[in-house]
């Protein structure tokens, strides 16, 4: 993927890595956000989220990393995939605001609670803000069997920046409400699930159109949508649970299967439309 010419110092970011596990935010509410977080976009049990944000402790405030481009290879990463999604998006969606992107590791506070390695990268509602430890692109290649090309990498940051769109679209807070109502953990379940297809699509549609928003500086390569889709497929909820040893449960989804994250992610690329992602239809 074509990226290192891309334009610096748009992608928002806050420094928060070398600062350990501070800035631990406090519980509550806090953690009970972050905990529907886990479980409705990562699958995390809400429990063993809150048992580990209330041991990280219960009291404290979020702390302030390093603003600009950061200086090593993986952050300048972050910082111009970011800014090049940023571009793209403000160019699709009247009135965009750019989310905060904070690179951490270990653990740090977020608007929604104590934010963990574990989860994955992630976004908060409350602070507008994804969250990413870096590490995880090594967990992602080395025990998910995704791909470690660039454009892979880009690919889960423009996903959680989905998010953000449909929290500005208010289709984030639309699938919360539907969630409350739906009378079954299996009808809650498909919501996350087109929530989380329709980050998909979006991230396609980012990458269809970052080349045009940057003169061709951020643009993918041949072979780089198949690593893309290659990591896609790795991350669907069935490759997962196969790779856990456990049985397919597709009432237990809350991020699609592989085939459905591989179609709209291809569909998001193909049309560069974020009207061709609509993943609630007929809900």
């Amino acid at each position: 993927m074509r990226w290192r010419g891309g334009q610096r110092g748009g992608g928002g970011i806050q420094d928060r890595r070398g600062m350990g596990a501070g800035g631990i935010a406090g519980g509550g509410l806090g953690v009970m956000v972050l905990a529907a977080i886990g479980y409705l976009v990562f699958g995390i049990s809400p429990e063993t989220t809150t048992q580990v944000a209330t041991q990280l402790g219960a009291a404290g405030s979020q702390a302030e990393g390093e603003r600009g481009t950061p200086e090593d290879d993986a952050g300048l990463f972050v910082d111009v995939i970011g800014g090049n999604v940023n571009a793209v998006w403000s160019d699709l969606l009247m009135g965009y605001r750019a989310p905060t992107v904070v690179l951490y590791e270990v653990g740090t506070g977020t608007g929604c609670g104590y934010g963990q390695a574990a989860m994955g990268p992630f976004y908060c509602p409350a602070d507008q803000t994804v969250y990413l430890d870096l590490g995880f692109w090594q967990q992602m290649q080395t025990q998910l069997g995704a791909s470690g090309a660039d454009f892979a990498k880009a690919y889960v940051i423009a996903h959680e920046f989905g998010h953000h769109i449909q929290t500005l679209t208010g289709a984030a807070g639309d699938v919360r409400q539907a969630q409350a109502r739906a009378t079954s953990e299996a009808e809650a379940n498909r919501f996350s699930v087109a929530l989380e297809l329709q980050a998909d699509c979006y991230a396609g549609v980012w990458a269809a159109n970052a080349a045009r928003l940057s003169g061709g500086e951020v643009a993918l390569r041949p072979g780089d949508l198949e690593e893309g889709l290659k990591t896609a497929a790795a991350i669907g909820d069935d490759a997962l649970q196969q790779r856990g040893g456990g049985r397919v449960s597709p009432d237990s989804f809350t991020h699609g299967s592989s085939a459905q994250r591989v179609e709209w992610l291809t569909r998001g690329y193909e049309t560069g439309d974020p009207a061709a992602c609509d993943t609630f239809r007929g809900y």
